[in-house]
């Protein structure tokens, strides 16, 4: 690929550094479509008026002030799977699909809680994790099929499969620190709380610790002690032992 010119170097502007990508934003978009027609197959999307005005007023709040403005950011409530069962969990896709289940709105005290979860899952779209993260899983070839208008094809439907198999397992480390740092960043130019952070993965560790529905969240989003700390440092605030633990 590198012989063959396949690939370009771009600076990202939310880990603003050089990196290397093996194809363009247009497809990154493409991609992001297919995938969110697989997300609407599979799951149950919300169509409660009053939920979706709340994520999608917060959410236009956020996507009018991150870095990447080169695209544009769509906010989708899931209710359930098609087994009918609802997860404590948010995630993103490439090209700016943000999705929060129903099961995490309601486990959030405010829109504080709310905006930073919205504004961190932006943070990953606009660092293009998902695309780094498919680059190493997938390799070109599944790239490219992923990122393709064929749905009758049967290497097509294997190819977003695995993107979105890839895109439900956990981020690096390193990852979810810039996404927090991006959190807090957005929450601020707009005027939310943003050591909301801090009580959200807080709240999701007690939550977790029940075990009375499934706690997804987690699973994508490890390292809660360690993201609790970052975050603490990022805003400047006072360190206890806790923050230390891991958990």
């Amino acid at each position: 690929m590198f012989l063959n010119g396949c690939f370009t170097t771009e600076y990202n502007v939310g880990t603003r550094k050089q990196d290397v990508y093996f194809y363009s934003s247009e497809r990154e978009i493409s991609m992001g479509q297919n995938i969110a027609k697989s997300i609407a197959r599979e799951f149950k999307i919300s169509n409660n008026p009053d939920d979706i005005k709340r994520v999608s007023e917060i959410g236009k709040k956020i996507a009018n002030v991150v870095d990447r403005q080169g695209i544009s950011y769509y906010f989708y409530i899931i209710e359930e799977d098609k087994n009918g069962k609802g997860q404590v969990n948010a995630f993103s896709l490439p090209g700016g699909y943000i999705y929060i289940f129903k099961d995490l709105l309601e486990l959030l005290d405010n829109d504080d809680q709310l905006a930073f979860i919205l504004a961190h899952e932006a943070g990953h779209v606009v660092s293009r994790h998902h695309i780094k993260r498919l680059q190493a899983a997938m390799g070109y070839n599944l790239v490219v099929i992923a990122s393709m208008q064929v749905p009758a094809d049967r290497n097509f439907a294997s190819g977003v499969s695995f993107a979105l198999a890839q895109l439900f397992t956990a981020y690096s480390r390193q990852d979810e620190f810039n996404a927090d740092e991006l959190a807090v960043k957005y929450c601020e130019a707009v005027g939310y709380n943003s050591s909301a952070g801090i009580q959200v993965l807080e709240k999701l560790y007690l939550e977790s610790k029940k075990e009375i529905r499934p706690l997804s969240y987690f699973k994508t989003h490890p390292y809660s002690a360690q993201r609790i700390r970052h975050i603490k440092e990022t805003l400047q605030l006072p360190l206890v032992v806790d923050d230390y633990l891991s958990f």
